[in-house]
């Protein structure tokens, strides 16, 4: 009878009034920050299961929440605002606890505003952002956001600056998109990348040129209806969406722009997603010292991939919120029906149904997954898991050696922690799945 008793939540967060329309994992899984559909923001500690700390962020509802660094949170609500809030760990202190349930609770601090910016937010569709530089500063990003005045464009400012730097109006002025429903901004080989899905169920990918003109490098039609949410996966190879149809797409992203060739004198086989000697890349072609690259000013346009990689029907429409798994291995999304479904990324077939909440979802969130496979910070001939086995057996004295002579440190055992580190330890590696519902309540999954 156990084996078929239906998965529960290891943990149910209550302290929203309204439902909760955002969640994030901030500050290495230790933090869920998480908003709602009266403006409220609860940053939960997820080490002792309570808030640390309480403010109404925006009059209106939480369209999205993303942490910049350790010390800064970005919301997005429908008061057509954008803030940056200062709130390290050592601002929390300050900060008021009192829930939103708590009606008769004083007014609540608010954290420190670094930025606001002025948006749209017309289009119910949260920001997105990357780093300003590929290898730049973190202090300096990139933030997406629907177009103030045209609905079918996107804005793409710069922080901390607040300057806007692009504004994107992917496809002809006839095709009628719709709204932008959802965004996706990153980098990929250096090239800024824009991806747009909007409400008449088009998905577009689009990159930055070198005269800041954007090539449209993907564009399909396999929504019928909005497209409610996207993700990119980790390694930038292909992203997914859901609508508010049962369909849910993966689509490739096109590494480099690939041109159709003319008549090449020695035919070769080419891959339009990869750069070859027969059909250069933009940028290579303008990098390279040889004289038989250089683009010729008739040009062709890019070749524009049409087809998904793969979509399925999944039979449940309205499933919005998707989020791909930090190892790429999985994705879930939040249905209408009250279900969350998770999905294999590499076949897309459903792998399970959580059912706790009553009413409809509307968010989840994955914590990252501690890299289990990265070198040992101070033994890098061993693995982190590796380094856990070779400590379970007891701690090895600074000072002692392996087989080839590397001195190892002393790493306690599990059982020789404090309450408080054995505690942190949980909330960073659990592999929590946040699910946030029309009811304000976020149940927390520990799923595979």
């Amino acid at each position: 009878m156990s084996q078929n008793r239906p998965a529960q939540p290891k943990s149910v967060l209550r302290g929203h009034r309204a439902q909760v329309h955002a969640a994030a994992f901030v500050r290495s899984n230790q933090r869920l920050a998480s908003g709602d559909a009266d403006g409220f923001v609860i940053l939960w500690d997820l080490t002792i299961m309570r808030p640390r700390a309480v403010w109404r962020a925006h009059t209106n509802a939480i369209l999205g929440i993303a942490d910049w660094g350790d010390d800064k949170i970005i919301t997005h609500g429908r008061d057509n605002r954008l803030v940056v809030w200062k709130l390290g760990p050592q601002d929390e202190m300050a900060m008021s606890t009192a829930l939103p349930l708590d009606e008769s609770a004083p007014d609540r601090a608010q954290p420190w505003i670094l930025h606001i910016l002025e948006v749209n937010t017309m289009n119910f569709c949260s920001f997105t952002s990357c780093t300003a530089e590929p290898s730049g500063p973190h202090e300096e990003l990139l933030i997406a956001v629907p177009n103030t005045l045209d609905t079918e464009a996107v804005d793409i400012f710069q922080l901390p600056s607040q300057t806007r730097q692009h504004t994107v109006n992917l496809g002809s002025k006839t095709e009628k998109k719709g709204m932008v429903m959802s965004l996706g901004l990153f980098r990929l080989e250096g090239n800024l990348t824009l991806v747009a899905a909007y409400e008449s169920g088009l998905v577009t990918v689009a990159r930055l040129g070198r005269n800041e003109t954007w090539d449209v490098l993907y564009t399909a039609q396999v929504h019928g209806q909005p497209v409610l949410s996207l993700d990119v996966a980790p390694h930038k190879d292909f992203f997914l969406t859901s609508g508010a149809d049962a369909v849910i797409a993966k689509h490739p992203i096109p590494i480099t722009a690939a041109f159709p060739r003319q008549e090449p004198q020695h035919p070769r086989q080419t891959d339009s997603r990869s750069t070859t000697a027969s059909s250069p890349s933009l940028l290579s072609a303008t990098i390279s010292p040889e004289p038989k690259h250089a683009i010729p000013s008739n040009q062709p346009k890019p070749v524009v991939e049409t087809q998904p990689l793969k979509t399925i029907n999944t039979k449940h429409s309205g499933q919005q919120g998707l989020r791909i798994r930090s190892d790429g291995k999985i994705f879930a999304t939040a249905g209408w029906d009250s279900k969350v479904r998770v999905y294999s990324a590499k076949t897309m077939s459903e792998l399970a149904v959580l059912k706790w909440h009553e009413v409809g979802c509307y968010t989840i969130a994955f914590a990252t997954l501690a890299d289990e496979q990265a070198p040992h910070p101070i033994n890098p001939s061993l693995t982190g898991a590796e380094a856990n086995e070779k400590s379970e057996g007891g701690a090895t004295a600074a000072g002692d050696t392996d087989n080839g002579g590397t001195a190892l440190v002393a790493v306690p055992k599990s059982n020789q922690l404090s309450v408080k580190d054995r505690r942190i330890k949980i909330a960073k590696e659990a592999h929590w799945l946040a699910v946030g519902s029309k009811d304000g309540k976020i149940s927390l999954w520990d799923i595979y």
